[in-house]
Formats: C-alpha cells, structure tokens, sequence
C-alpha cells in the first residue's frame, strides 16, 4: 500500500475518534469539485455535460476551505473539471493542508508546467495524474492526441522536483491483462508513490455508454491483471482489502456517505458518481438522504459499479475490524482472484 504512515495515522485517529463517538456514518475523504470547467472532453466522463452558465461558475477558496472544516474528513481529493484552471487553486490547496488536510489534486497534466511554480512540494499535498492507458489507447479516451505524452512529462518534472505523485487511472471495455500490466510497469517505472486503479462508472451522460466494463468484466480483468502483476512491485493507493474486491475475493457494500462530493451546486445526493440533487449542508445530506435505497441491489444505476469513491472506505473499516485479514493482504501484495 502507497499510503505514507503519517497519512494512515492521520486516517486511523480520524476513524477511531468517530467509533468511539457512536458515529455511524462519518466521512474520510471529501470529494471536492470547485468548477467542472475543462480542458478535455473525455468519452467516458459525466461532469461535462453542464451548460456554460454552470460551467463558468467555480467555488472560491473561502467556500473550499469551509466544505472541508463542515464535514471533517482528513482528505480531501480535488478534481473536477480541471483544478488547474481555477485561479485561486494555490491557495485553496495551501488554506486546506494549513488544516492538516491530505490533499490529492487531480489533474491531467497539461496545466502542470505551467503553474507549478505556484505550489510548493509539500508531504500533505499529492498531485494526482491521469492516465488512462498507454499513448494510443490514452489519447483515445481523452479525445486529444499529445496529452499522454503531456501527462508523462508532468510526471517526471513532478518527481524531479520532489513532490509527492500518484496516479489515477480508470479502466474501460477493450482493456486487457496484458496491456494494463504493460502500462503499471511503465508508472511503476516513472517513480510514481502509488496508483490509483477503478474501473469506469457508467454515468448516464456519458458520451461513450457502450465501453463499460460491467461488475463481471471488472473481477475478470483485475483478477487476471494481479496475477500477472505478481512479483512486479506495484504500489497502489489503496487497502489490500480493496484490491481483494476488485479481483472478486470479497463482497462489500459501498460506503457512499464516506467520500461526500461537494461542488458548485452544493453537498450531492447520494455520492460522488450519482446525482439526485443537492442538500445545502453536509449534515443534511447525511441526515436527509435515505441511504438504504443506495447500493448495489438497492438501485439499478448501482449494479455494476466498484469504484473506490464508494467502496474503500467499506474495506478500509474492514480492515480496522479485522487487522490480521488486513495484515495478510498487505503483505501479499495485489491478490490473485478466486475463479
């Protein structure tokens, strides 16, 4: 697991505190979106289908600031849209780790050298690639040729420069094994701290619905690809327990009101990848929203998802439960699947 100590205890306290409370439902990482505005059109994404008039609007850094202090959690992922486009982006990542925020700010790429002189390399701060696949397949996805390579060099400019960089990389239908394994290698060899891996979400405004992997093709792929993988000393920013859903040797239900989503409109109902509206405050949507409709076998739209925005938090109390299953699955590395 690519998580540094320091963030794990961060977490742990985190979630310790919130147990011993008789807090059922609390949050670990805050989804934060201050604009949707980008600077791609990705086939598979469902943030861009917006009006102009909403997405020329953005959250200032005041209003960042305050969505985290709201709900609490010790993380915050910044995406959007493209975070490098909002201007007060510097200061809304230096306002939340003031607070002892993890911040993971995910872009891809193409802003980086230009304002990166913004920032300053910081043990709260990741920067969050990107990268979908190798170029051609990449490129592809993104809809503009010229980005993988964009994306690679924002990577190695990032590590010459000692910031902390993950990456982020959503599978689609035509993935293989293979090709996945050839491309972790190839981050792997970037010097990245961690991947993030998930497979992709069907959002219903998505341009391209046909190339979803679907539940089954997702335990099929990530099964196969750790198998592969083994041995290969790939780092993922993620539990062991999670890995173990992915490849299919587990069930869980999802945690949507662990990873919160606030964004232009608003605290959104019921997470991050589902939008049935929007509470004004972080405790109405916990408060308000009927959280045993959500989940897969609970709502159609949730059939096929295992993405971690819902997911890890799941495994990561798991793996707080049970610490020896947890220690197990660490030590192994990504897990082979059960056939």
């Amino acid at each position: 697991m690519g998580i540094p100590a320091i963030q794990q205890a961060r977490i742990g306290a985190h979630i310790v505190r919130q147990v011993l409370s008789g807090n059922r439902r609390f949050p670990l990482v805050l989804m934060l979106e201050p604009l949707f505005r980008c600077n791609l059109r990705c086939v598979g994404c469902g943030k861009i289908s917006h009006p102009d008039e909403v997405m020329n609007r953005s959250l200032d850094a005041a209003k960042c600031v305050a969505a985290a202090e709201e709900c609490g959690a010790p993380v915050v992922s910044i995406a959007g849209g493209e975070p490098l486009l909002h201007p007060d982006m510097p200061d809304i990542v230096r306002e939340l780790a003031a607070r002892r925020r993890f911040v993971y700010l995910c872009t891809n790429g193409i802003l980086v050298e230009k304002r990166l002189g913004e920032f300053s390399p910081s043990r709260r701060l990741s920067v969050n690639i990107h990268l979908d696949g190798m170029r051609e397949r990449h490129d592809a996805i993104v809809d503009c040729p010229g980005v993988f390579d964009k994306a690679v060099a924002a990577i190695r400019l990032l590590v010459s420069r000692g910031y902390r960089v993950t990456t982020n990389t959503t599978f689609f239908g035509g993935e293989t094994p293979e090709s996945a394994a050839r491309f972790f290698d190839f981050l792997a060899s970037l010097g990245v701290e961690a991947m993030t891996v998930s497979a992709g979400f069907g959002y219903e405004s998505a341009a391209d619905r046909k190339n979803f992997l679907g539940r089954d093709g997702t335990k099929d792929l990530f099964r196969r690809l750790f198998e592969i993988g083994r041995g290969r000393g790939w780092t993922f920013n993620h539990s062991g327990l999670y890995l173990d859903f992915l490849a299919g040797n587990r069930e869980y239900r999802c945690s949507p009101w662990a990873n919160p989503t606030r964004n232009v409109f608003g605290w959104q109902r019921p997470c991050y990848l589902l939008n049935d509206g929007y509470a004004p405050t972080y405790r109405e949507l916990v408060d308000a929203t009927d959280w045993g409709t959500c989940g897969a076998g609970r709502d159609p739209r949730c059939a096929d998802c295992m993405v971690h925005c819902g997911f890890e938090p799941t495994a990561v109390l798991d793996s707080l439960r049970h610490p020896f299953r947890a220690f197990r699955a660490a030590l192994r590395g990504a897990p082979p699947g059960n056939r």
